[in-house]
């Protein structure tokens, strides 16, 4: 085999919460994560030149060692000796900067495609350990599916539709856990409560319950995401949240109909640059270790 290509899905966040800030710099968070099935896809072809060459259909994307992708590919590359070069062509279609993994989902597949082309026989395990030191998201993106970062994991209930809304704006990861404030006012979201609630399979009990405590730094920031939030439920969607650092929001829809109004709605609004209405992606569903953050 010469060639293989490979979607790279893309992740929101049911619930997100931060427990403290260690003396090393990083957060400990426990957070609920969900694979959607909005898509890059990765193009892996060897080459006998040696050397890796990445290209990409966005032009401001980094293509060399400032790029996820070729840092994940190198290193398997050089760990296992791989004879040759590798060409990778990068298709985005996951909004850049939305707290939605896509630079983690992409290296991610990029490791499991590398797996698959040199036949390297690497367990999903094996792969996020060498993953995590990539970055935090990159485990679970190996993984996919439904995940708690502490280790447990339960699959998600039924969701027909997911409406995902990004503005036109970025927000740096970095700069939102350096101003979170840990302290007695801090409103946490119930995560156990959530997992209670996709193990008895209650949508509506899940939707009422999910949280992101990022919204408390970014929100006020950018109250456009307040907004989005606003018109997502107006249409009738059950819950929506602010998915990671933002900032992208997603609905949770329980009826295709309103999600297509919503979907319809939204793009009237002009809140919103990129807009998707899309369902869960769920694979055979595994623990994950506690995922630590450092901004």
């Amino acid at each position: 085999m010469d060639s293989i290509w490979i979607n790279a899905p893309a992740k929101i966040n049911i619930g997100l919460d931060v427990i403290r800030r260690r003396g090393d710099g990083y957060h400990e968070v426990k957070m609920i994560m969900q694979s959607i099935r909005l898509f890059d896809r990765l193009t892996l072809t060897k080459t006998k030149e040696p050397g890796i060459k990445l290209t990409t259909n966005l032009s401001y994307l980094p293509v060399n060692e400032d790029n996820l992708v070729y840092q994940s590919a190198k290193r398997l590359m050089d760990e296992f000796h791989l004879g040759g070069g590798l060409d990778i062509k990068l298709d985005k279609r996951i909004p850049v900067a939305a707290g939605m993994a896509g630079g983690s989902t992409d290296a991610a597949s990029c490791m499991l495609a590398i797996n698959d082309l040199y036949g390297l026989g690497l367990s999903k395990r094996h792969l996020m350990k060498r993953g995590v030191k990539l970055g935090a998201d990159i485990p679970y993106c190996i993984l996919k599916g439904t995940a708690l970062s502490e280790g447990i994991g339960e699959k998600l209930s039924t969701i027909p539709a997911i409406l995902i809304a990004k503005p036109n704006i970025h927000v740096s990861t970095k700069w939102v856990y350096t101003n979170l404030v840990l302290d007695e006012h801090t409103n946490h979201p119930d995560i156990d409560g959530m997992l209670a609630s996709m193990k008895k399979r209650d949508l509506l009990s899940l939707s009422n319950q999910i949280g992101n405590v990022l919204e408390s730094v970014t929100i006020p920031a950018y109250p456009q995401i307040a907004a989005i939030k606003e018109c997502i439920l107006q249409n009738g969607a059950l819950g929506s949240l602010m998915s990671g650092s933002g900032p992208t929001v997603f609905g949770i829809f329980d009826d295709e109909d309103k999600a297509k109004k919503a979907f319809e709605d939204m793009k009237a609004s002009g809140l919103a640059r990129q807009i998707y209405l899309t369902r869960p992606f769920n694979q055979k569903i595994k623990s994950t270790r506690k995922n630590q953050r450092k901004r």
